[in-house]
């Protein structure tokens, strides 16, 4: 891929000059809609001859599936990362250890790999933990940015995240002090609930939040669900829920 690509994106990591080695490319494919991928994510997965894309259980890549909306992936090599969803970090840390592995045979063998990730690379991203390892034993890893789903989801709620001289408070909707986060100043906004949706909700109520709060539900897919009420919404609308709590 020509240099030009990557001018405003920082470069990780050493290369060998003396041995053609491919780079691997963490690809952020936004929060849903194909529309919101960047030109710079495109024009890369046109470029690589292989994409990894992470799946769960073996079944469908939700970010693959997002690609195939606006990139012709028909010829490319697709390698398939299978992630155990434990937050076990033994379990974690030899996963992502394989999963390096798989990609680094293509990147000796001198072939560019994308790697995808839901949403922004840099926020809660898979990409970060496989990075880390790739750019260790030696290769070059170039992150490229993306929307964010909290981001798409304040555009279709028709909000803003923050105003002038306002905090925003990002936070895993599974971390241990979320009642102290709620607690802050400033507009939060709570990613990947998962299991833990009832307790974040009833923490809401009790801090009398419910008005303040919405939620989004798989933004930019075909099953997104919005409520302006979380009262509205059930125990278990799964992975891909965004809440938003205004300042």
């Amino acid at each position: 891929m020509s240099r030009d690509l990557n001018n405003a994106t920082s470069t990780e990591g050493l290369r060998d000059n003396s041995i053609k080695r491919g780079i691997l490319y963490g690809v952020s494919t936004g929060p849903g809609d194909p529309e919101l991928m960047t030109m710079k994510a495109v024009k890369c997965l046109e470029h690589v001859s292989v994409i990894a894309a992470p799946r769960t259980r073996g079944v469908n890549s939700m970010a693959l599936d997002i690609v195939k909306g606006c990139v012709d992936v028909s010829d490319k090599e697709i390698c398939f990362l299978d992630f155990a969803m434990k937050k076990d970090e033994d379990i974690l840390n030899t996963t992502h250890d394989e999963q390096a592995r798989q990609i680094e045979q293509y990147l000796l063998a001198g072939r560019d790999v994308a790697m995808l990730n839901i949403g922004d690379a840099s926020m809660f991203g898979t990409f970060c933990y496989i990075r880390d390892i790739v750019r260790r034993d030696g290769f070059e890893t170039i992150t490229i940015p993306g929307v964010t789903s909290f981001s798409a989801c304040a555009a279709l709620l028709g909000q803003s995240l923050t105003t002038m001289g306002e905090v925003m408070t990002v936070i895993p909707g599974s971390f241990d002090n979320v009642s102290e986060e709620l607690d802050r100043t400033g507009s939060k906004v709570l990613m990947k609930s998962g299991s833990s949706l009832p307790e974040v909700k009833k923490l809401i109520a009790e801090k009398g939040l419910v008005e303040k709060t919405s939620m989004v539900v798989n933004c930019g897919l075909e099953n997104e669900r919005v409520y302006k009420d979380i009262t509205q919404s059930g125990d278990d609308e799964g992975y891909f829920v965004t809440i938003l709590v205004e300042g």
